[in-house]
């Protein structure tokens, strides 16, 4: 790694951080300055920021650090996987919690697209860049489920056409399993609020006046909660549909309806204590998660080169099944 400093001048009162690193640095583009900050990669005195858009004062002793270049070029890797189904065109996994779909900044190798090079050699789509090849549709690292991978070019034009038209015309289906905090309002609801980067913390997604983000639209039903006969329910399990495919689309929404997923250290902080309501076998099963209580359970879409339905479903993963079961024993208040 390499650390390249430099002091802010006094010109440089009231202008953006990115624009100041961009013009002392030349031999960098200001979108790749903009991502290494985002990244936590440069220091304003001894604070890292992550907001390109932060206004410098003049004065400031700035700090880039700028990583080691890596080979553009994703290597195979022998990495086990789950296939629901394959053939020449695609293929269809049950994503474990804790795997990258693709390399990023912090995760350069040990990804899905890894294993997939490795599992299906030359035959994998390119379409989008060497960093993401056959990806057409992505889940969170740490959201289970079932994901769908191009291996051919024309597989991948005709799933990306799908995704885009997110099963508005056509078969597409999206569902997830959610587990969350208390119980919405309504049994059946649909949540139409637009997302874009939080103004606050552009790592993060928010809900955003309409106009400043993106249509999303998320179908909740609610399917149980826990304790089952109480008039205040702790946890709800709420099945999700996604009539739009956002980036953190469900975590976003249920966070803004007041009801964020349990383990959700991003959108659901705020309820941590609220895990001290469940009992002590909830708390461990809980604690044993470790993540955010998402699964995508269900994926429906036309085979892209024959046209034929196909539907997969992936039941809950040992842990998400514990905490399940751990729910199902909270006693209500009264009894």
């Amino acid at each position: 790694m390499t650390i390249l400093s430099m002091i802010a001048s006094e010109d440089a009162r009231g202008e953006r951080l990115d624009r100041v690193l961009a013009l002392n640095f030349a031999d960098f583009s200001r979108a790749r300055l903009q991502a290494l900050i985002r990244e936590g990669a440069v220091r304003i005195g001894e604070i890292t920021t992550t907001d390109p858009s932060v206004r410098l004062r003049g004065g400031e002793k700035i700090a880039l650090a700028i990583p080691e270049a890596v080979s553009p070029e994703p290597r195979g890797q022998d990495i086990a996987l789950s296939i629901l189904y394959e053939d020449s065109q695609i293929v269809v996994i049950d994503k474990p919690a804790g795997l990258v779909v693709h390399p990023a900044a912090g995760h350069a190798d040990g990804t899905l697209v890894n294993a997939l090079i490795a599992h299906c050699g030359e035959s994998l789509s390119g379409i989008g860049g060497v960093k993401r090849p056959g990806i057409v549709h992505r889940l969170d690292k740490d959201t289970s489920g079932v994901i769908v991978v191009a291996k051919t070019d024309q597989a991948h034009r005709g799933l990306a056409e799908q995704f885009a038209d997110h099963g508005r015309e056509g078969t597409l289906e999206r569902e997830y399993q959610a587990f969350v905090w208390g119980r919405p309002r309504a049994d059946v609801m649909v949540v139409d609020r637009p997302i874009g980067r939080s103004p606050r913390n552009r790592e993060r997604m928010a809900v955003v006046p309409k106009g400043r983000g993106k249509e999303a639209l998320t179908h909740l039903y609610v399917e149980e909660s826990f304790p089952p006969r109480s008039s205040d329910p702790l946890v709800s399990r709420i099945r999700c549909r996604l009539e739009t495919g956002r980036t953190h689309q469900i975590r976003v929404h249920l966070s803004s309806l007041g009801h964020p997923l349990l383990g959700d250290a991003v959108y659901g902080g705020g309820f941590r204590t609220k895990m001290n309501k469940l009992d002590e076998a909830s708390q461990a099963a809980l604690r044993a998660l470790d993540r955010q209580a998402l699964h995508a359970s269900l994926l429906g879409f036309a085979h892209p080169t024959t046209g034929k339905k196909l539907r997969f479903t992936s039941r809950l993963p040992p842990a998400l099944e514990a905490l399940e079961r751990a729910l199902r024993g909270l006693a209500n208040p009264s009894e």
